[in-house]
C-alpha cells in the first residue's frame, strides 16, 4: 500500500501538470486507456484468460471506482485543493465500517483509532475550508470518499473470489475507458502535443502501477491496516509540493505529517500482532 500511495502521489503531480492541456474527463479517459493496454498485454504474456465468471462484481467495482474518481475530479475544479483531498480521504473511515458490515470482518478498535489518527493528521496538514456557496461540492467530496470505500470493498471481495490483480485493474480501466470515451464523443477531445503526450503516458503508468499495488494490498492484507496506510498518499503529495513548487508548510502541517506517519506505524504494528490469531482460525 505504501508503494501504491507513492504512485498515486506521483500521478497527482502529473495530473496537476496536465490540467492546462486536458479536461478532467479526458485525464480519466487517457489514464484508463493506458491501464487497459498495459494490463491486457501482461495478461497475454502470462497466458491468462481475459474471461471471468465474476463480471458482475467487476462491473460494480468499476462503476463505484469511476463515480468516486469523477466526483473527486469535480471537487478539484470547484474547491481548494486541500479541501478536495481531505474530503476524498474520508474513504478509509468509510472502509473501516464497511469492512464490518459488508465483509463481515471483526472490528479491531486499535486499528480504527489508527485510521482516525491518520485522518486528524490529514486535516492538520491540509487545513481544509469549504466556502458557504460550495456546500454541494463539499457533499460531492464526501460522496467520492464513500464510493471509493465501496470500490475497495469490491476489490477485497474479488480477491476472496480468486481474481488476480491483473484482471481487477483490467476490467476497471476497460469499463472506465468505455464510459468516459462515450462521454467525450458528445463533447470534445483536446489536441495532444508532445509534452501533453508524455504527461498522459506518465499518468497512465503511475496510475496503473498504483492500482496494481493497491489491489494486491487489499487482496492479501487486513482491510483496516491497508486503509490506514492509504493516508500516506497525502504525505507523499506534500513532499512533492515542497520539492517541485517550493511550498512552505507551517508547524501545524508538520504535526499533521507526524500523525499520519504515527497512524500508519501503529496500524502496521497492530496488524502484525493479529497475524498469528488469523492463522489459528
Amino acid at each position: 500500500m505504501l508503494a501504491a500511495a507513492f504512485m498515486f502521489a506521483c500521478m497527482g503531480v502529473l495530473v496537476k501538470l496536465s490540467a492546462s492541456y486536458f479536461s478532467s474527463t479526458e485525464l480519466v479517459f487517457y489514464r484508463s486507456m493506458f491501464g487497459v493496454w498495459i494490463t491486457y498485454w501482461i495478461i497475454r504474456y502470462y497466458r491468462l484468460s481475459v474471461r471471468t465468471p465474476h463480471w458482475r462484481m467487476h462491473f460494480r467495482r468499476s462503476i463505484t471506482g469511476l463515480v468516486s474518481l469523477l466526483m473527486f475530479f469535480y471537487c478539484l475544479t470547484q474547491l481548494p485543493l486541500a479541501t478536495a483531498v481531505s474530503l476524498n480521504y474520508t474513504w478509509p473511515l468509510f472502509a473501516a465500517f464497511l469492512s464490518t458490515f459488508v465483509l463481515k470482518e471483526h472490528i479491531h478498535w486499535p486499528l480504527v483509532w489508527a485510521i482516525l489518527l491518520g485522518f486528524v493528521g490529514v486535516i492538520l496538514l491540509l487545513r481544509p475550508s469549504v466556502p458557504e456557496d460550495q456546500w454541494f461540492a463539499g457533499l460531492m467530496g464526501i460522496a467520492s470518499g464513500f464510493f471509493g470505500a465501496l470500490a475497495y470493498m469490491h476489490v477485497k471481495q474479488l480477491g476472496r473470489l480468486g481474481e488476480s490483480e491483473w484482471h481487477v485493474v483490467f476490467y476497471f480501466t476497460l469499463i472506465s475507458t468505455l464510459i468516459t470515451g462515450v462521454w467525450l464523443l458528445f463533447t470534445n477531445f483536446s489536441p495532444i502535443s508532445w509534452d501533453g503526450f508524455l504527461l498522459l503516458l506518465g499518468t497512465g503508468l503511475t496510475a496503473t502501477l498504483a492500482q496494481l499495488a493497491m489491489t494486491r494490498a487489499y487482496h492479501r492484507g487486513a482491510t483496516l491496516v491497508v486503509s490506514s496506510l492509504g493516508y500516506s498518499t497525502v504525505l507523499f503529495a506534500c513532499v512533492w509540493g515542497i520539492l517541485l513548487w517550493n511550498e512552505i508548510l507551517p508547524p501545524v502541517a508538520w504535526l499533521g505529517m507526524g500523525l499520519i506517519i504515527l497512524g500508519g506505524l501503529l496500524s502496521g504494528i497492530w496488524g502484525l500482532k493479529r497475524i498469528p490469531v488469523v492463522a489459528q482460525k
